[in-house]
């Protein structure tokens, strides 16, 4: 019996570059020519040479049209590496392996990286077509090089306006027209000084960052970032705090918290930093509004998903959880609730600064073990004509496996 990857697949995704059908393999052209459907954007389309074959995608963007034809001979075409930024993964999320095949062709990242003589595996690669700049924001640091996919020439200046906002202005850029093709042009700026008013599409925007401004440095990759950083109303979990919270609930890239009772939401934004995804819960209004400018700031809003209301009440819809990090409103009841719908194995970190929620973890943590850490902090402040210590509220730490 064969592997079901070796039979023959009723859909081919192709990845297609500015040089058309003359960039395309034989497995590429076999595919079109017995394709009776044939789907991608108006200039892939162009490129194929496909006529009445051609379906352009729906916008916005659905993979719908496609699976209704499972079973006929369907060619989609994507640019370059349909893997990277491109159609392949959303097609092939809803198929088994037997069904398609692909025949990538060099990305774009790939021949931007060859024009500029970069390091590919040293370049941060972003696709902005429908994702917002602050995407870029945890890899802006001088000496960066990126690598950014952009909708349209008016995208192009706005990031570069973006960029200079951010401090980045010095930062020599490089617009990547078409490349690959007979249109390919590269042309270089910095971004507070871009000008250009021709740019054409298919572009690409390379970025190496520098800046004008000494202090900047970029956003660092330690825990516990500077409160000022976070949009608050005073509910926050104070850097150094938050710095020990995340060591004690260890993100690791993929993994899933639930941040209960999330203030800010800073600690669900340094875990998606880290690369996870977390489920903010939060009740009161004013500070979901907080979480989610927090998360458009760092870039991560793809990764935090906000939930306002109470705990009891949603834990039920959340997706599962990794890790649990509770701010706010812990009590015996809620430990009950975690532990019956929480899977065995999950990551709890609970921070008290109150007596009531202090005297549950001491009974917690008779009952079950784990760590119980008493955190007691003063930072130098003035006082009177001469500086003294002023003592932060003690927050006591349990952590713990359910």
């Amino acid at each position: 019996m064969s592997e079901p990857w070796l039979s023959t697949p009723w859909l081919t995704v192709i990845g297609i570059g500015e040089e058309g059908l003359h960039g395309l393999g034989d497995g590429s052209r076999s595919a079109l020519a017995r394709a009776q459907h044939v789907f991608g954007g108006p200039r892939h389309l162009a490129l194929a040479d496909v006529g009445s074959r051609g379906r352009e995608w729906p916008v916005p963007f659905d993979v719908a049209p496609v699976l209704a034809l499972r079973g006929q001979a369907v060619v989609v075409l994507a640019s370059g590496d349909p893997f990277w930024f491109g159609a392949g993964g959303s097609l092939a999320a809803h198929l088994q392996p037997g069904e398609w095949m692909a025949h990538p062709a060099p990305s774009t990242f790939a021949l931007a990286a060859s024009r500029l003589a970069w390091r590919l595996e040293a370049v941060h690669c972003f696709g902005l077509h429908a994702a917002p700049f602050e995407r870029t924001r945890s890899s802006l640091h001088p000496g960066a090089q990126l690598i950014c996919l952009l909708r349209d020439a008016t995208a192009v200046a706005e990031f570069a306006q973006w960029l200079t906002a951010q401090g980045c202005g010095a930062s020599a850029l490089w617009v990547l027209e078409a490349l690959g093709g007979p249109r390919e042009r590269v042309r270089q700026t910095t971004a507070e000084a871009l000008a250009f008013a021709d740019i054409q599409t298919p572009v690409a925007v390379a970025v190496h960052v520098t800046s004008h401004e000494a202090t900047f440095k970029g956003l660092p990759r330690t825990p516990g970032l500077p409160d000022a950083g976070f949009a608050s109303d005073g509910q926050i979990t104070k850097s150094p705090i938050r710095a020990l919270t995340l060591a004690a609930l260890a993100p690791r890239p993929g993994e899933h918290l639930w941040d209960l009772g999330a203030g800010s939401g800073s600690v669900s934004v340094e875990w998606c930093l880290a690369g996870g995804s977390s489920s903010a819960v939060e009740q009161h209004a004013e500070r979901v509004g907080n979480i989610r400018h927090n998360a458009a700031h760092f870039g991560i809003a793809h990764r935090l998903r906000v939930h306002h209301g109470h705990t009891p009440e949603l834990l039920a819809s959340l997706p599962t959880p990794h890790a649990i990090f509770v701010g706010g409103g812990f009590d015996l009841a809620l430990f009950a609730l975690l532990q019956a719908t929480a899977p065995q194995g999950t990551r709890l970190v609970v921070n008290a600064v109150t007596l009531e929620t202090e005297s549950a973890l001491l009974q917690l943590h008779a009952q079950h073990g784990g760590e119980l850490l008493r955190i007691e902090l003063a930072q130098a402040a003035p006082l009177g004509r001469m500086r003294g210590w002023q003592a932060s509220r003690p927050v006591v730490q349990w952590s713990a496996t359910l």
